[in-house]
């Protein structure tokens, strides 16, 4: 990691070095940041019913600080800033895509830990990560595993939709790497709650009865 910025950072392709420092993001995303994962119905295939696993890392602020959400996603090289609900002030940095997530989100916080007790989320974040990355989740165990610790995270998911039996008690099928069309992903701290925010993403999961 070279710099002040994560590998793959903008500065590595020819742009402007962010100001910010690793200890300052670190800290940063402890107050203001999350690792969430998602597990709700596909949004555009009502039955059988079709599951769509989604990691995403956030951070939020008051649109009158949405500079510092800028810096952000110039430090990281990734990502993209959406207003959190139509009528919201509240801006929301998401990085999905499990590349990024992978190569850029996960080394960084390896290498500068969290502090807070989103460190034991993070921990979680990343085995699911780096699970779907080589597969693991086009298994049935790996599946159950993948989903069991998306529900241990954030309050244990508390706050979540859809109840960890009703996703499990499916059978599933093999799963193939669908195209990335629009589709609506949550964008909650929590993983399946809330408003439903606009993004392009892979469809990472699929099970049906």
């Amino acid at each position: 990691m070279n710099g002040d910025n994560p590998s793959g950072g903008d500065h590595q392709q020819g742009r402007p070095r962010c100001s910010l420092t690793p200890d300052y993001v670190a800290g940063f995303i402890d107050g203001e940041g999350c690792f969430s994962v998602s597990v709700h119905p596909h949004p555009s295939i009502k039955r059988p019913t079709r599951w769509l696993i989604a990691p995403c890392f956030q951070a939020y602020q008051h649109r009158d600080n949405g500079e510092i959400l800028e810096m952000l996603r110039t430090f990281f090289g990734c990502g993209r800033i959406m207003p959190k609900g139509p009528n919201s002030n509240v801006l929301t940095y998401s990085v999905y895509r499990r590349r990024d997530l992978e190569s850029v989100i996960i080394p960084f916080f390896e290498r500068y830990p969290l502090i807070s007790r989103k460190h034991e989320d993070f921990i979680r974040f990343r085995e699911i990560v780096r699970s779907m990355q080589q597969k693991a989740h086009r298994t049935d165990a790996g599946f159950r595993r993948i989903v069991e610790l998306a529900f241990s995270m954030n309050q244990r998911g508390k706050q979540r939709r859809y109840r960890i039996e009703e996703v499990l008690a499916e059978p599933s099928e093999t799963v193939r790497q669908a195209p990335e069309p629009p589709v609506k992903i949550q964008s909650d701290p929590h993983g399946d709650m809330g408003r439903a925010a606009e993004m392009t993403a892979p469809l990472f999961e699929v099970r049906h009865s």
